[in-house]
């Protein structure tokens, strides 16, 4: 089992206005098993959550804890993170030039794992992966993200997903940008990562549509940097008919 809690989370970016405050005291715990789907209005603070967790400097850690397994996530490196068990799949995949699809996640699995995956077992696992997103082998020889489309990058993340194999997958908008053919097969990524043993998954989104694929246990409502309301599947049911609106006006009464 693994649990990743989140304990009074505060953020803030520095501008050049100063300091800005996005995060307000986020407490969430995530045990393996489980899926949370966070929704919330542009900018409610929902990337801000993914990122800080992932350890993008941009973002400063005011207050609060992060742990996985009882560890302190916030004092580790970036790699750290990703070695202890964490995965963000990006709302914007970056392009890496020059470097290839089937070499960036050999390095990353080696960094992972400690020890480089045999290379012949390892085409075959990086091509299995590929095919499962719907993606041709020949993805593995090109450049990371490189003239890729939207929804390849977004299939091309959950290969990543599927072959590291992380304890907490963190999906930060993964839908955003999908046509149906593509949400379909980003979601039978993300729920054949689901049914392994002892894995948990954050999933944040602004529409209920990822939903109806990706079944979630809790869901949360983001709203001015905080949890408003957590509940069932249910409550994304509730946001899909109503919105926002009573949230936001609850914020703003306050």
């Amino acid at each position: 089992m693994s649990t990743l809690e989140i304990k009074d989370l505060q953020v803030q970016v520095n501008t050049e206005d100063g300091p800005i405050e996005i995060l307000k005291g986020v407490t969430l715990t995530i045990n393996s098993g489980e899926t949370h789907a966070i929704m919330g209005p542009n900018g409610s603070g929902k990337s801000t959550l993914a990122y800080s967790i992932a350890g993008h400097p941009r973002y400063e850690v005011t207050g609060g804890t992060v742990t996985l397994d009882g560890e302190d996530v916030l004092t580790m490196s970036v790699d750290e993170r990703a070695r202890a068990g964490l995965f963000l799949a990006m709302q914007y995949p970056v392009e890496v030039p020059g470097v290839s699809v089937s070499n960036f996640l050999r390095t990353a699995k080696t960094a992972i794992d400690g020890e480089a995956p045999k290379l012949r077992t390892w085409v075959k696992d990086v091509n299995g992966a590929l095919e499962k997103m719907n993606l041709d082998t020949t993805f593995s020889q090109r450049s990371v993200n490189e003239g890729f489309s939207g929804g390849e990058k977004k299939r091309h993340e959950i290969a990543q997903l599927d072959l590291l194999d992380p304890k907490v997958a963190i999906l930060d908008e993964t839908d955003s940008g999908l046509d149906i053919d593509a949400l379909k097969v980003v979601s039978d990524g993300v729920n054949r990562f689901r049914e392994r043993d002892n894995k948990g998954v954050l999933l944040i989104t602004h529409y209920t549509r990822i939903l109806r694929y990706i079944q979630p246990d809790h869901v949360h409502v983001f709203v001015a940097g905080k949890v408003a309301e957590s509940g069932g599947p249910e409550l994304a049911e509730e946001l899909e008919a109503n919105g926002y609106d009573r949230f936001l006006k609850a914020v703003t009464a306050g």
